[in-house]
C-alpha cells in the first residue's frame, strides 16, 4: 500500500519548519520500519500515527535526495556506528524538510543491533544553502545521468565520498566542521 501512495505524492517546492526547540524523533527495526514516532514527527510529516508505524521510514524519502547519501547512512548505522547526516525529508502532501539527523543503532544486552533510532534537528540555514545544497544536487545529478539505478547510487557515492575527500576529511568530520562554522 505504501508505494502505492509513495508513487503518487509529488513533491511541491514548498518548505516545511519546525521549531529550533522541537525535535523529531524515529524508531525503527532492523529493516528500516517505523516502531516508534513522536508528535513532532506526526506534524511535520502530515502522516497520522497509524499510517507511519510498521512502514519503511523511506516513506518519507524527497526524491530530490540523493540515494547515495542514504547508502553512506545505512552502511554506518548498519556497521554499529552512529552517523550525523542532513536529509531533506518529503510530508505527505509533498512538501520538504530540512533536518540534521543523528541515527544510532540500538542494541541489545548481548551487543546486537535490534533496531536504529533517529534524532532529527533543524539545520543550519547557511550551512545547507553553501555547503549542502549544492554537494547534494551535484550527487543527484550524477545518479540521475545512468539509467542503471544501483550504478547511478554508487556512481553518486563515489562522487560523494570524493568530494568530501577533497576537502581532507570524511564525512563525519564535514558535518562536525560545518556544526563548528555554524555555531
Amino acid at each position: 500500500m505504501t508505494e502505492n501512495v509513495k508513487k503518487k505524492i509529488l513533491p511541491t517546492g514548498v518548505e516545511r519548519f519546525f521549531r529550533e526547540d522541537e525535535v523529531i524523533v524515529s524508531k525503527t527495526d532492523l529493516k528500516g520500519r517505523l516502531t516508534y514516532v513522536n508528535r513532532v514527527f506526526i506534524n511535520i510529516s502530515g502522516y497520522q500515527e497509524p499510517e507511519l508505524l510498521g512502514e519503511p521510514h523511506s516513506l518519507i524519502r524527497n526524491p530530490e535526495m540523493p540515494r547515495s547519501v542514504f547508502k553512506l547512512l545505512w552502511d554506518t548505522i548498519g556497521a554499529g556506528r552512529e552517523i550525523f547526516a542532513y536529509v531533506n525529508n518529503m510530508s505527505k502532501n509533498g512538501d520538504h524538510y530540512w533536518v540534521l539527523a543523528h541515527v544510532t543503532p540500538s542494541f541489545d544486552k548481548n551487543g546486537q543491533i535490534v533496531g536504529y533510532h533517529s534524532n532529527r534537528r533543524v539545520p543550519d540555514r547557511d550551512v545547507l544553502n553553501s555547503t549542502i545544497i549544492p554537494l547534494y544536487k551535484a550527487v543527484l545529478d550524477e545518479e540521475k545521468r545512468h539509467k542503471n539505478a544501483k550504478e547511478g547510487m554508487n556512481k553518486g557515492f563515489e562522487m560523494l565520498l570524493d568530494a568530501v575527500k577533497q576537502k581532507g576529511m570524511n564525512y563525519d568530520e564535514l558535518i562536525f566542521a560545518l556544526q563548528r562554522k555554524a555555531a
